[in-house]
């Protein structure tokens, strides 16, 4: 069941030939090695909890087929994908990623090879070297930066290797250097999230920002939609502070700190992700803040942060839906096979209030 408060975004970009209502659930540990395969994993299906794409049609948006990339057909079940995540599992939002693409390969009874850069970009670049190296015949990649690729792009281009971006995208040209990019409306996030604010503090006070990691699209967008909807809807909610937390706990802790000394009078804080928004609740209790007490705003949908919103300190998550395995997979078998996929495919994300929090909490990763 989808949570209550879920909202059908319209978006230019669409995608896939066909609709995909796909889930599976998360394995309730990661498993963190590296280079394994998938085949014997123990994922168990969460319904409702897949992703659903934006508009499931094509024709509505730039699409990419073999033709045009290069390369031939393949059959899935006898080629080995390599996956390459960004960050350390600690953050619930990796887990689950890196949970959801294993599982599907072991549903589907493909051979997925997995590298962790551990929060460091050299080693990504690396990280995909070597899947390359090791047979790779596709590659799925939830980029830590969206610059500096090239030398990825070269290597995959001159043997013909699909490239699927997840999460965030990466500064290239689609269906020329990677085939599609798989993930949500960041700036409609962010303009959700503002929406939520403005609810929340009746419009009126100061706003902080804890900004996410610098160097990707998703912090540049995740504040473009919150600012812009915020001068848009409510002149009198003043945004007066803006740091990065690094889409960190600890960060986003420390950084709250600080603000709660220059700034003791603040009315709400948008953390553009709930690690940081948990963070946040952190230095308030350490503050001796009651809660509710200052309105925090977060982006994502974990287990921990919509608990918060049921014990009254945090007033609003809007999903980012981690669970990429079913539509990673679907893209790279329906490109494979020689027919035409989106280059932007833009998924659905929920939201979560007082009103559907408690109810719904099953649902969060």
């Amino acid at each position: 069941m989808k949570p209550t408060a879920s909202v059908r975004r319209t978006s230019a970009r669409h995608l896939l030939t066909v609709g995909l209502v796909a889930s599976l659930a998360l394995v309730s540990a990661c498993t963190k090695s590296e280079d394994d395969s998938a085949k014997g994993s123990t994922a168990s299906p969460q319904d409702g909890a897949g992703q659903v794409v934006s508009s499931p049609s094509t024709g509505s948006g730039p699409t990419c087929a073999l033709d045009a990339y290069g390369g031939g057909k393949l059959d899935l079940k006898k080629a080995t994908v390599g996956f390459s995540q960004s960050e350390k599992e600690a953050n619930p939002f990796r887990i689950a990623e890196t949970a959801s693409l294993k599982a599907e390969a072991a549903k589907r009874g493909v051979k997925l090879l997995t590298a962790n850069a551990q929060s460091q970009f050299s080693k990504q670049i690396s990280d995909v070297q070597d899947l390359i190296a090791k047979g790779a015949d596709l590659l799925v990649i939830a980029p830590l930066n969206s610059d500096g690729w090239e030398p990825v792009l070269r290597a995959a281009s001159a043997k013909h290797i699909p490239i699927v971006t997840i999460d965030r995208k990466i500064n290239a040209t689609a269906c020329k250097d990677y085939v599609s990019f798989i993930g949500s409306d960041f700036v409609e996030q962010g303009r959700r999230a503002a929406d939520r604010m403005i609810e929340a503090t009746g419009g009126k006070g100061e706003v902080a920002i804890l900004l996410g990691a610098a160097g990707n699209n998703v912090t540049t967008e995740r504040t473009k939609g919150f600012e812009e909807r915020i001068k848009e809807k409510a002149p009198d909610l003043k945004i007066v502070f803006r740091q990065t937390g690094d889409f960190a706990r600890e960060k986003g802790q420390s950084v709250t700190e600080n603000l709660i000394q220059s700034k003791p009078g603040i009315t709400g804080i948008y953390a553009e992700n709930d690690e940081m928004g948990l963070g946040a609740v952190n230095a308030l209790k350490g503050a001796g803040k009651k809660p509710g007490a200052v309105k925090i705003v977060t982006i994502d949908g974990t287990r921990n942060a919509v608990q918060g919103i049921v014990d009254g300190w945090i007033q609003g998550v809007v999903e980012s839906n981690p669970r990429f395995g079913p539509l990673a997979f679907q893209t790279l078998d329906t490109f494979t096979r020689g027919e035409k996929v989106s280059q932007d495919i833009v998924i659905e994300d929920s939201a979560y209030t007082e009103k559907n929090a408690a109810a719904d909490l099953g649902k969060a990763y």
